[in-house]
C-alpha cells in the first residue's frame, strides 16, 4: 500500500491564490488579479466581497456552462506575460483572457514541471537521446520543462489555436524545436504503438471531456483505462518517467491507483508509483484541491 501524498506549488512567485470560496477564486497572475469560477470552492470566502472587488482587475461572468465574458473592474491588457523560475528551470508564458474562463496556465502544475525537468535531466545522464511525449498538452508548460532539460519533445493537442499558443510560449521562453502535433491524442498513441515507438517520458493531463480534430469524443472515465495501457506500452522499461494528472470532480486517487496497478501488471513495468492530490494553498489559509496525480 502507498500513502496519499499532497503536493502544492511553493516556488511560483508570479502566482498567488489570494482567497477562495462561494464557488470562486481570487488569484494574482503577475501584476494582475482575477476573479474566476471554481466549482470545488464550496466553503465561505475569508475576505469580504468588497475586498475582492477592491483588489481584482477583472471578473469572469459565466453566460453558459462552457463560456462567458470578462467584466473589467480596473484597466489591464487582454494579454500579458509571466515567468516561472525555479532552480535551473526558467520558462515564460503568454496569458490571455479567454471566453472559457482560462488564462492559459494551470499554476498547480508547476510542481509537475519541476518533476519533469529533474527526471529528464536524470535520464539524460544515462542515455543521450531522450524522447518525451506530452498528451493533451494545452499551452505547453510540461513541454517547455521537458524541452528545457534537453528532451526531444512531442506536444500533442487536438486544438490548433492552443498549439499556436504553446508555440508562442516556446519562443517567449527562448526555446526551439518542440515537435507540434495537432491530432486526437487517442489516435496518435495507438498509431505510435503500431509503429513500435518508445518514449523515455510520458505526460498525460486529460480533460474530463473533450473533442479531437475530427470531432472524436473524449470522456475521461470511459477512455482513461485504455489510454493508460496504451501509454504505458510506449514507455522505455529501463530509463523513463511517467506523469498522469486528472482534474475531474469526484475522481479519487484510489481510482487512479487501481487503474495504474492493473495496467502496470499487464505491461510488465516494475516501478513504485507515487499517488496523491494537487492543491494550492491560499493566502487566507485554505487548501483548494485541483486534481489527483500518479507519477513514477
Amino acid at each position: 500500500m502507498h500513502s496519499i501524498h499532497t503536493i502544492y506549488p511553493s516556488n511560483f512567485s508570479a502566482y498567488e491564490l489570494i482567497d477562495s470560496g462561494d464557488f470562486q477564486k481570487l488569484e494574482r497572475f503577475g501584476q494582475y488579479i482575477t476573479i474566476r469560477p471554481e466549482p470545488q470552492a464550496i466553503w465561505n470566502k475569508k475576505l469580504s466581497d468588497a475586498d475582492w472587488k477592491k483588489q481584482a482587475h477583472v471578473q469572469f461572468e459565466s453566460i453558459t456552462s462552457s463560456n462567458g465574458k470578462w467584466n473589467f473592474l480596473k484597466k489591464m491588457p487582454d494579454n500579458w506575460t509571466i515567468d516561472y523560475h525555479h532552480s535551473q528551470l526558467q520558462i515564460s508564458f503568454n496569458l490571455a483572457l479567454t471566453k472559457f474562463k482560462h488564462v492559459g496556465i494551470f499554476p498547480e502544475q508547476s510542481v509537475n514541471w519541476d518533476f519533469i525537468f529533474q527526471k529528464t535531466n536524470a535520464i539524460k545522464q544515462k542515455i543521450s537521446d531522450v524522447k518525451v511525449l506530452n498528451l493533451f498538452a494545452y499551452t505547453g508548460g510540461a513541454s517547455l520543462a521537458a524541452n528545457a532539460a534537453g528532451a526531444e519533445t512531442y506536444h500533442v493537442d487536438s486544438i490548433k489555436q492552443v498549439v499556436s499558443w504553446a508555440n508562442r510560449n516556446m519562443e517567449l521562453s527562448k526555446q526551439k524545436d518542440i515537435r507540434w502535433v495537432v491530432e486526437d491524442a487517442v489516435k496518435f498513441v495507438k498509431r505510435e504503438r503500431k509503429r513500435g515507438k518508445i518514449y523515455q517520458g510520458i505526460i498525460l493531463d486529460p480533460p474530463a471531456y473533450g473533442h479531437g480534430t475530427d470531432g472524436e469524443k473524449w470522456k475521461l472515465e470511459d477512455q482513461i483505462n485504455e489510454m493508460i495501457f496504451d501509454t504505458l506500452s510506449l514507455l522505455d522499461k529501463e530509463h523513463s518517467f511517467y506523469l498522469l494528472n486528472t482534474y475531474s470532480l469526484g475522481f479519487s486517487s484510489l481510482i487512479i491507483e487501481n487503474l495504474i496497478a492493473d495496467n502496470l501488471q499487464k505491461t510488465g513495468l516494475n516501478v513504485t508509483p507515487e499517488f496523491g492530490e494537487l492543491y494550492i494553498p491560499s493566502a487566507t489559509q485554505q487548501k483548494l484541491p485541483l486534481g489527483v496525480y500518479c507519477r513514477f
